[in-house]
């Protein structure tokens, strides 16, 4: 089992109560670098694994490479944890992680801890609410759309098609009593505390 954990935008005090006891309950915990071994240090001792910043492609997908076989030895028997800074789905190394890993390692199950993403943190710091819709974007085109508080999914996700968007996925009451998710196939209503994720190809 491989469990990516998200360790937040750098304060150690917003690790979450769930991070903390998948980094106590490892057989391994593996960084990408100092400030993510920082985090860790006060509950396991990491193995540091290096993931280069450049923009030679070939070199990185080299040391994904490398890195995958080192994370599976421990994944493919036990519990391997992979500690990230922010959240391990928005803009994560480890997303180009699994793709390896799955291709090479197939049987080797994958699940993710959410952390507090550098979006969400960006409104504590600078004392901004945003209270209306947002845009985040790494300079790509816009791929992903998430939209909160969807009361019909089914027919928001009709308006979206006509934008270019052709998959949904429609989580209600997540993290709570009753959680439910939906793929494609969504309802005509959903609770208030329910969000769409519509993707497009780009």
């Amino acid at each position: 089992m491989l469990t990516a954990v998200g360790l937040g935008p750098g304060d150690p005090e917003l690790l979450t109560l769930s991070a903390v006891r998948h980094l106590k309950e490892a057989d391994c915990v593996f960084v990408p670098g100092g400030i993510a071994r920082n985090l860790v240090e006060p509950y396991c001792t990491p193995v540091e694994l290096s993931f280069p910043m450049s923009r030679d492609e070939d070199a990185i997908s080299r040391q994904i490479e490398e890195n995958a076989d080192i994370i599976a030895r421990v994944a493919e028997s036990g519990k391997a944890v992979f500690g990230i800074i922010g959240d391990p789905n928005i803009y994560s190394t480890f997303s180009r992680l699994c793709v390896v890993i799955k291709e090479k390692y197939p049987n080797i199950l994958f699940n993710t801890v959410p952390g507090v993403s550098s979006i969400t943190a960006l409104t504590s710091v600078t004392g901004i609410p945003i209270n209306g819709g947002f845009s985040v974007s790494d300079g790509s085109p816009d791929q992903v759309r998430i939209q909160m508080k969807v009361r019909r999914p089914r027919e928001t996700a009709e308006r979206l098609r006509k934008e270019g968007y052709s998959r949904f996925v429609l989580v209600e009451r997540m993290y709570m009593n009753g959680m439910k998710i939906w793929r494609d196939e969504l309802p005509d209503e959903s609770n208030y505390f329910s969000l769409l994720f519509a993707e497009r190809e780009v």
